[in-house]
């Protein structure tokens, strides 16, 4: 039984849906969630998102940001400002996880940037990269995370970003193993994107306590 790092074995995107045996499905009912039924943003909130976003924009014109520093300046104040740090929500930072493929011959390990949780079960997962990386160099591994979920039966959400851009991504394990893609929302250029993932964080934190 041999143990690998999920980001040396899942680096392709054709790799992850290879092994985890998913498909890409583009029907709009399949992920409304970053759609339909948003919410509208309190004046107080727009302040404060304004606020991370004008922090971001500071320090990102004096050059590229690294991982630690988009999810310090961007992505976990979002996370924050959406609810994911009150109750019912847990926080786990650097989460591991396995997975066992082939039978359990072999096995896939690695760490979540930033999991949510409400119980026990899985509300987003939160991966981040670099400035300098696109943002799609995330998909592969995000999925692999996402499949290592241990209630395979719910739906799980993940927000990528690389403070650039963000997309989110949901998965389904059902019988047939589908995901799909919001489309690439890009903040740097626009306040009203921020606006719209944050209401599409606040959709899915809405959804999971309505759901468990």
């Amino acid at each position: 039984m041999s143990s690998t790092a999920i980001t040396d074995v899942i680096t392709t995107l054709a790799e992850a849906e290879r092994r985890f045996h998913l498909n890409r499905t583009e029907i709009e009912a399949f992920f409304p969630e970053w759609r339909i039924d948003l919410a509208a943003i309190a004046p107080t909130e727009q302040t404060r998102i304004d606020e991370i976003r004008r922090r971001y924009l500071y320090q990102r014109s004096q050059g590229h940001l690294l991982e630690g520093t988009v999810m310090l300046l961007f992505a976990s104040p979002l996370l924050a400002l959406a609810g994911f740090y009150d109750p019912p929500f847990k926080i786990r930072a650097e989460a591991s996880v396995q997975l066992n493929l082939d039978d359990g011959e072999e096995i896939l390990q690695g760490r979540i940037d930033v999991l949510v949780l409400q119980n026990q079960l899985w509300v987003i997962v939160l991966e981040s990269k670099k400035t300098t990386l696109s943002v799609w160099s995330a998909l592969p591994q995000t999925l692999a995370y996402l499949m290592a979920n241990p209630q395979p039966e719910k739906p799980s959400f993940a927000m990528m970003t690389n403070g650039d851009e963000i997309v989110f991504v949901k998965l389904i394990q059902a019988e047939n193993r589908q995901y799909s893609l919001s489309r690439v929302f890009a903040p740097f250029t626009s306040s009203q994107e921020l606006y719209r993932v944050f209401q599409i964080l606040k959709r899915i934190s809405r959804e999971s306590q309505t759901t468990n």
